[in-house]
């Protein structure tokens, strides 16, 4: 049975899967467990999981097969670039949304807004930039 649309997009949503839960246990422990910062934390998991991420990518979503220092560029500024709008957006929104609720709530609902927003953008970013054909 094929599956209809981009298979790329299921591919993606498998890939992401494992990179989720290996980035999301990261992020967590880092903030709940050693006390580090949102940014810090937030990073942690994006950082760990983008070398995670670029191999299984690279080689079974959307099967680029070249290893090229612009690939890993492209790659990198899309997690940036990603990463800094996703987390900039969820951080003042829940701060606002959560405004009652102590910091540590406000943000660990941040991380969570974070992820979904990062998700649907990188994506695009890189479907369309970073692994593009």
């Amino acid at each position: 049975m094929r599956l209809p649309g981009d298979p790329t997009v299921y591919r993606f949503i498998l890939v992401g899967i494992v990179n989720t839960l290996f980035g999301t246990a990261i992020m967590f422990v880092f903030y709940n467990v050693f006390h580090l910062s949102y940014w810090l934390s937030s990073a942690s998991n994006y950082f760990f999981g983008s070398i995670l991420s670029y191999f299984l990518n690279k080689s079974f979503t959307f099967r680029y097969g070249k290893t090229d220092f612009r690939s890993i560029f492209r790659f990198t500024v899309n997690i940036l670039v990603c990463y800094l709008l996703a987390y900039g957006i969820a951080k003042p929104v829940m701060r606002h949304l959560l405004s009652g609720y102590s910091v540590s709530i406000q943000e660990n609902v941040s991380m969570a807004l974070g992820m979904v927003l990062f998700v649907g953008l990188n994506y695009l970013g890189q479907r369309f930039f970073a692994f593009k054909k």
